[in-house]
């Protein structure tokens, strides 16, 4: 008996060598997101960030908007402050280049300058407004703190004068009284009523007028 158990041991020992042996599958790979890349070690991927838009250049103090109506005719202008620490004479030259008369010359300033520069078609005397003193005798035609009748805006002073022949010179000399004593810079402008004017190369009449 012992005999037979010893035979049956073996057989069974070479019956389990004869079946297949299985090895354990790998594991399967993780799948990546589709439609991202992949990033490689070492490396930073950089997603594309929006440009941001320039803002516009803020006006500087003083300005003043381009009317809507313009006026194609020519006229030459020079600008001379001449003041001290209490004031003096802004003198404003104009020549026409056009070739009819310019029925009435405008110079328009911010009535924000006020604060600053008090600008006046005449020197204040007493001599001008006493009962029985000479001919009040003027060459402007108006002074308006707009909004005015005449369409002038608001904040704005309009000085007029005229008119102003074809190939004329008007010497305009404005008495300044200081309010401030730092620098100033302004617009002026020159229109006909309220269109503005032309300077030779096509550009409005406007000046960027800087007051030390």
């Amino acid at each position: 008996m012992r005999h037979a158990g010893a035979v049956v041991l073996v057989l069974a020992i070479a019956l389990a060598a004869c079946l297949p042996q299985t090895s354990p599958s790998p594991a399967p790979a993780s799948p990546s997101p589709s439609g991202l890349p992949s990033a490689t070690p070492g490396s930073t991927s950089q997603l594309p960030t929006d440009t941001p838009e320039p803002s516009p250049t803020p006006e500087p103090s003083l300005s003043l908007e381009l009317p809507a109506g313009t006026d194609g005719r020519v006229v030459s202008v020079s600008v001379a402050p001449a003041l001290d620490a209490d004031g003096g004479e802004i003198l404003v030259t104009v020549t026409s280049q056009a070739e009819d008369r310019i029925d009435e010359l405008v110079l328009r300033w911010p009535t924000e300058l006020d604060d600053s520069l008090f600008l006046a078609p005449f020197v204040p005397s007493d001599d001008r407004i006493r009962e029985g003193g000479p001919p009040l005798v003027q060459a402007w035609t108006k002074w308006v703190v707009g909004p005015g009748e005449q369409g002038e805006p608001d904040g704005t002073t309009s000085l007029g004068y005229g008119p102003l022949l074809p190939g004329a010179t008007l010497a305009i000399a404005l008495d300044v009284t200081r309010r401030t004593d730092e620098p100033v810079a302004f617009d002026l402008q020159l229109l006909a009523g309220n269109h503005l004017l032309a300077l030779a190369g096509g550009e409005p009449a406007e000046l960027r007028v800087e007051v030390p």
